[in-house]
Parts: structure tokens; C-alpha cells; sequence
């Protein structure tokens, strides 16, 4: 029921006199509680102004490059490849992803391409650790260590011999095999080398281009396992041949090691 004023009392004013700011439903808001806001502001359901994102891209920046060096030192990086040693599975200007990740949970098997420190730098400070990892995390700075990119041939224990450019594998406690290599390009290769055994934790690699790698038949080695990066398991350029790299199946032999067979080892 409308009241009257009674006389002498001065008529309550209305919503429009107030100046009240009523959302839509209902619910006013007291006068003088932020009736005119600067052009290009809003205020949300709650009536707090939102943080504006010319506020939050620094952040956003910075959070981006920190997740790219995260990725970059514990999960994925990609590498170039300069020179010829890989032809033909690798061309040069190829460049390639490698999984820091895979040989965390398992060991390096026959066949496959890994990326591994040949030569390292000069040793560094914590702080010089710390700036390597942010400039080099973000393609600022070279890395100070050399890496290599080859195919691990012979594994922990085992013994290798090269005849005439064909490979043969003795297992630890088996008979020796020969190892069939599609993968090989098509030059003819004299060379010979060994036999050798591969030293525990250690893994014999070659390069496809076997007249023109320098691998551990050379004053290289073996690889160490501790300074291994990586499995190189995609080519992401160029675009034209773009795809996986596929292990060779070595359905005659043990991809990682045990008894041999007698039989001529064959690849898919």
C-alpha cells in the first residue's frame, strides 16, 4: 500500500533521483559505488573489475617461455641435421624430434636413431649451468656440447664384426649372426672392423652412410649410456617428408639382446 507523505515530510525520492545502479532482476547498488566507470572497463557478476590482459600478457609470456625450456630439457627437442653421415634416412637440413623421455622407462634397442653427447664443453658454474638452460632453452645461445645423430647397431655385451661393410652380431652366450640393414644406401662398402665388445652400459652405433661416418668404429667409441639424450623418432621437416622413423624388424635375432640364432637376421 502506497504511503502519503504526511505534511511537512519531504517526499522519498525515486530510483531515478537516487542515481541507483540496478542490474538487470533486481538488486540495487548504493549510490556512489562506482556509477560512471573509465571507457573500456566492466565490472563482472560480482562487481570486481576484471584484470585487464594487456595486465596479464607479460605473465602469460613469461609462462609460455617457461614451459617451452620445460619441455625442451625433460620432454622433447628438435635438432638439425648437418651433415651426411645418416644418408639416406636422414637428408642434410632434415630436422628431427627426439623423445628425452623414452629410454627413462626402458633401455636403447637394435635399430633405433639416438641423439647423444659426442663432446662436451668447457664445465660451468651453477650460474653459467642456469643461464645455459634459459639462453640455449630458448635458441638464444648454441648449446656447448656437440651432439651426434646415429643407429645403434650392437648392444651391452655383445660382440660386433664388420666384413666387407657386412655386419655380424655374436650375443653374449650365441652363436654369431649376421644382421640384414635395408636401411643402408646403396654404395659400396669394403670396410672391415673388429671383433669388439661392447662395453657394459655402453652401445655400438653407426651411421647409415657407412663410407662417410664417423661412428664408433672411429676414435668415437661407444656411446655411453649416460650420454645419451634421446630417441629420434620423427622427421618434422621438411614438410614434403614429414613421418616416423620405424625400428627395422630383426625377426631373426633379439632386438635387445640374448641368445642368438644361426640363421641370416632379416628386416621388414
Amino acid at each position: 500500500m502506497e504511503r502519503t507523505p504526511s505534511e511537512g515530510e519531504p517526499p522519498a525520492p525515486d530510483s531515478e533521483a537516487r542515481g541507483d545502479v540496478r542490474a538487470p532482476g533486481g538488486g540495487g547498488v548504493a549510490a556512489g559505488d562506482a556509477d560512471i566507470l573509465p571507457e573500456g572497463e566492466e565490472v563482472d557478476a560480482s562487481g570486481k573489475k576484471p584484470r585487464s590482459f594487456a595486465r596479464e600478457l607479460p605473465f602469460l609470456i613469461l609462462l609460455a617461455f617457461a614451459l617451452a625450456i620445460l619441455v625442451k630439457t625433460f620432454l622433447l627437442q628438435a635438432f638439425y641435421i648437418p651433415s651426411e653421415s645418416m644418408l639416406p634416412t636422414l637428408q642434410v637440413g632434415d630436422r628431427v624430434l627426439v623423445n628425452k623421455m623414452a629410454y627413462r622407462v626402458r633401455e636403447p634397442r637394435r635399430g633405433e636413431l639416438i641423439v647423444f653427447i659426442a663432446k662436451h664443453g668447457e664445465p660451468k658454474s651453477f650460474l653459467q649451468r642456469v643461464r645455459s638452460v634459459l639462453f640455449e632453452g630458448l635458441g638464444v645461445t648454441r648449446p656447448s656440447e656437440t651432439d651426434f645423430i646415429k643407429r645403434v647397431v650392437a648392444l651391452p655385451g655383445e660382440t660386433i664384426e664388420v666384413e666387407q661393410g657386412d655386419v655380424f652380431i655374436t650375443p653374449v652366450g650365441g652363436e654369431r649372426v649376421q644382421i640384414d640393414e635395408p636401411y643402408l644406401d646403396e654404395l659400396p662398402d669394403d670396410s672391415s672392423f673388429g671383433p669388439f665388445v661392447v662395453p657394459p652400459d655402453n652401445y655400438f652405433v653407426m651411421g647409415d652412410n657407412r663410407t662417410n661416418s664417423a661412428d664408433s668404429r672411429s676414435a668415437l667409441g661407444p656411446v655411453p649410456r649416460e650420454e645419451i639424450v634421446g630417441k629420434a623418432f620423427v622427421r618434422i621437416w621438411p614438410l614434403g617428408r614429414l613421418g616416423f622413423f620405424h625400428r627395422p624388424d630383426y625377426a631373426a635375432y633379439p632386438a635387445e639382446g640374448g641368445t642368438g640364432r644361426t640363421t641370416r637376421a632379416t628386416a621388414a
